[in-house]
């Protein structure tokens, strides 16, 4: 199963793709998306929707996964971003009807780090650790890949990546690590 992974914005957006064979998870490809270029913001819409749809006609995901709404101070900001998330939302549901699925922020750095509010440091290490030595154009990149690896491992199957252990529904990648370290 093919995962899209995407962290959503109206000036960039990154996207990560995984793919779970089994108990194991493999990080694909992965990229940013840039959109500031385009000041007229309404056409910045309909560039964001027409990406994403060659994205996903490109890599042909079985789920996506996307990072729900954040709180920004600026309300200006939060319109722009909620208008281009649906943009996105609207992009993977024409043509992956009803495997769409949301992740607020501090569930993701959660499950990854086992801290819900672990900066961006703290993330790019743990996805190092799991999937190696990643070169990232930027954190909306690692950010995917961590929202991409968060539904994975909360997907309720029973998934590991080459150096975990069996995570169940539920379970941290940082409850896996102690546990595998207690039995090696």
């Amino acid at each position: 199963m093919k995962i899209l992974g995407i962290d959503p914005g109206s000036r960039s957006a990154g996207w990560a793709l995984i793919e779970v064979n089994g108990r194991k998870i493999n990080f694909l490809d992965s990229g940013t998306l840039k959109y500031a270029k385009i000041d007229n913001f309404v056409d910045r819409l309909g560039v964001i929707y027409d990406s994403i749809n060659t994205l996903m006609l490109e890599h042909r995901p079985d789920e996506v996964s996307i990072e729900a709404l954040i709180f920004v101070k600026s309300v200006s900001s939060l319109a722009k971003l909620a208008q281009a998330r649906g943009a996105m939302v609207a992009a993977i549901v024409q043509t992956r009807k009803g495997k769409v699925f949301e992740y607020a922020p501090n569930l993701i750095k959660s499950t990854i780090s086992g801290y819900g509010h672990a900066d961006k440091a703290a993330i790019d290490k743990t996805l190092q650790m799991i999937f190696g030595e990643l070169k990232f154009g930027s954190h909306d990149e690692s950010d995917a890949l961590a929202i991409a690896l968060c539904h994975a491992l909360n997907s309720g199957k029973q998934l590991s990546t080459k150096t975990t252990g069996r995570p169940s529904k539920g379970r941290t990648l940082k409850s896996v690590f102690k546990h595998k370290e207690r039995t090696t």
